[in-house]
């Protein structure tokens, strides 16, 4: 029978393990020294080492391992039965004599036979071991505890920092924004690396490939450090963390206050010590030329630091430049950093760095999608006589803020005004792209008072030209306060939800129609009641598809929600920003898959004893006619103070329409928060307001109207164009 290599390597294992020193979990039985025991007690390095074996020993013995028991493929880094010693920190202990066992990862936590901690190493009372043995965690694989694989201990093999730099990077990883990768590093390395850390940033940070201005200025990002009762060690917490008293620290030891103490802003001068630190990239330890000179320009002058290698300085460099620095500090009492550090350093300060530079191009990528959606949206929506508005946009996701839903309300000539609610396939950048573009086209077509069937096979065009693949729904409705209806053209929209005053919601029949890109289709209009106190809701499918529900599930379970807001309020209908809010409530966990957009209008139209409206002929008499209805009707509203601004205006304006017009003319006034005049004829040309020469005979009417009115215009339409004029109404009809 083939023996298994990896019985060679246990019985290794146990044969170079040191014997237990004093102070071993009782009851469990001491390793029986092998041949290899005398090889295991090497002699340390002087000076800062902190018991590291001294080179050219451990070498030769471990290839000696290797090659008569050579490794099983994919388990770099010692001994593939080993475990990392556990982590140093808040509830373990390290150790605390400056010694280290020289067989490294051999004898680590989490061993098999129940040798607990790292070999050599005294077991404190109370302290817990890690039962993990894959070098990952103890708070999940990725790193989200303490690190098991602690390369603090002197004589910590490449294994075990291998596998720290693999959790810490990890955790790095795992962040998305700024904050959270500045957090990542912070939380690896400490306690388990260094006692305190600072994390200095350029302000501002650059983004891609700017080239920033001005000089470099870092600002500290982040500081860490162990909590008071943890670095004092005179406090058990939870009897889980005792040590000697002999072994406490002294309060004044420089890494206790350097990271609350250093200064918040550095400014990097040109050609100075830290430049060149920087402009080196490597790490290098705090006792060097170099960094002695270069920390107290970045912390600050007067700033103690510790002496020999208890200090690392690391420059987080990006895919393209320098960006910022980390500070690593140890205690007196812990081992002073080695040589291998400076590479566990420089890993994490690369990961940092490209992270650090992916979060800052995110942002940038989040601050673009928010300013694009932004202006594709209306910042507020008109409130035209007669109906009020309100609306909501939510996206699908915090992480995915732009999509290709819209809604819209414009005025249109006579008071009326268009409700627009659209929806464009995707969630990308190009949808919204797409959105906008249909949005103005909807605009454009709008200020052209089309009708709504109209407008949308116009809109199928315009998508049909922007592209074969480009499918939109959208639901476009015109509202007239004064005739109290409500005209609605439907391209494979939901359709819209109408509440009453007395509390009843009805699904309105309106015909579903195609999708807008599909071309070829016809699309059908039907006009409707809209009695005053009802309110209007247009929504997107996100709103009531979702993958727990379909589309009519949903648009049933809303009419139920808005019956049962309406109950809350009684006779009277519910405000709309609350009952946009309680429709909005309806969503569930689960029921966010697809961005939202909802409009809601609540009619309140325009009484008929507050419009007078006529026909008139065009003939040379038509203004005088107009002037003596517009004085009747000013008189019968009490608004006899217009009365002679309205007769010039009126003059002025009808004079022009009877010079052009073949057919009958409208005079229309309306009174609501202003006197609105409206003059419509069958001529398309619109007036433009130009300066009249002094020889000329005409073009002063509407430098008058310019002058005497609140505000006017013309808008032209299907049938010719309307010249509109307002006139604020004086304090007691208000």
């Amino acid at each position: 029978m083939t023996e298994h290599p990896n019985s060679h390597g246990r019985q290794r294992t146990a044969a170079v393990r040191q014997p237990a020193p004093p102070g071993t979990v009782p009851g469990v039985p001491a390793p029986v020294p092998g041949p290899d025991a005398a090889t295991a007690r090497l002699p340390r390095q002087p000076g800062g080492g902190g018991g590291c074996a001294a080179p050219g020993a451990e070498a030769p013995r471990e290839r000696s391992r290797a090659e008569a028991h050579p490794e099983p493929a994919g388990r770099p880094g010692g001994d593939a039965h080993g475990a990392a010693p556990a982590p140093e920190g808040p509830g373990r202990t390290g150790r605390t004599d400056g010694r280290a066992g020289a067989t490294g990862a051999v004898g680590g936590a989490g061993e098999a036979d129940g040798a607990p901690g790292a070999p050599g190493a005294p077991a404190t009372p109370g302290t817990a071991s890690a039962g993990r043995t894959d070098g990952s965690a103890p708070g999940g694989a990725d790193g989200g505890g303490p690190a098991a694989t602690s390369p603090t201990a002197a004589g910590a093999t490449g294994g075990e920092r291998l596998r720290f730099v693999g959790a810490a990077t990890r955790r790095i990883a795992r962040g998305i924004d700024l904050d959270e990768i500045v957090l990542g590093l912070c939380r690896a390395t400490v306690p388990t690396f260094a006692d305190a850390i600072l994390v200095y940033l350029r302000d501002p940070l650059p983004v891609g490939d700017e080239r920033p201005v001005g000089p470099v200025v870092l600002r500290l990002r982040r500081t860490d450090q162990l909590p008071e009762h943890v670095r004092g060690l005179g406090e058990p917490v939870g009897g889980a963390f005792a040590v000697p008293a002999e072994a406490a620290p002294d309060r004044s030891d420089p890494a206790t206050d350097l990271a609350g103490a250093a200064a918040e802003r550095c400014e990097v001068r040109i050609g100075g010590p830290l430049a060149e630190v920087l402009r080196g990239v490597r790490p290098v330890f705090g006792d060097s030329s170099a960094a002695r000179a270069a920390l107290p320009e970045l912390l600050g002058e007067g700033r103690c630091v510790p002496d020999r290698h208890r200090t690392i300085l690391a420059p987080l460099r990006g895919r393209r430049r320098v960006i910022g620095a980390a500070v690593f500090i140890r205690r007196a009492d812990r081992p002073a950093f080695e040589g291998d550090d400076l590479l566990v350093a420089a890993q994490l300060a690369t990961h940092t760095a490209l992270g650090v530079d992916k979060a800052v191009l995110y942002g940038r990528e989040v601050y673009i999608a928010d300013e694009l959606q932004r202006t594709m949206l209306p910042d507020s929506l008109p409130q035209p006589t007669g109906v009020r508005l309100a609306s909501r946009y939510l996206p699908a996701a915090e992480t995915a803020r732009v999509g290709g839903d819209w809604y819209d309300a414009i005025p249109l000539p006579g008071n009326r005004v268009a409700l627009v609610v659209g929806d464009v396939m995707g969630h990308s950048m190009t949808s919204a792209a797409i959105m906008g573009q249909l949005r103005t086209t909807a605009q454009t077509l709008a200020g052209l008072d089309l009708p709504p069937a109209e407008v949308l096979h116009h809109l199928d065009e315009q998508a049909q030209r922007l592209g074969s693949d480009r499918m939109a729904t959208c639901l476009y409705a015109v509202y007239d306060p004064v005739a109290h209806r409500i005209v609605i053209a439907n391209a494979g929209h939901p359709p819209p939800i109408m509440l009453h005053r007395g509390g009843r919601a009805e699904v309105l029949r309106v015909p579903p129609g195609a999708p807008i890109g599909v071309g070829g289709v016809d699309f059908e209009a039907v006009e409707l009641d809209a009695p005053a106190g009802a309110t209007l809701l247009l929504y997107t499918d996100g709103l009531v598809e979702s993958r727990i529900r379909d589309v009519w599930t949903g648009i049933e379970q809303l009419r139920e929600r808005l019956i049962e807001t309406a109950r809350l309020t009684g006779p009277n209908p519910p405000p709309l920003e609350p009952l946009c809010d309680e429709v909005l409530g309806m969503l569930g966990p689960g029921d966010r898959d697809d961005d939202i957009a909802l409009l809601a209008a609540r009619f309140e139209g325009i009484a008929p004893s507050d419009v007078a409206y006529w026909f008139l002929d065009p003939r040379p008499q038509t203004a005088r006619q107009a002037r003596r209805l517009a004085r009747r009707a000013l008189t019968r509203w009490g608004l006899e103070e217009l009365t002679d601004s309205v007769e010039l205006l009126v003059s002025e304006v009808i004079t022009n329409a009877v010079r052009y017009a073949e057919r009958p003319i409208t005079l229309r006034l309306l009174r609501t928060d202003v006197l609105r005049c409206e003059v419509g004829d069958d001529v398309p040309q619109l007036p433009r307001l130009r300066q009249a020469r002094p020889s000329d005979e005409g073009g002063r009417g509407l430098y008058l109207v310019n002058r005497l009115a609140r505000r006017w215009g013309a808008t032209r339409l299907s049938t010719g164009k309307v010249v509109w004029f307002e006139l604020a109404l004086p304090a007691h009809a208000r």
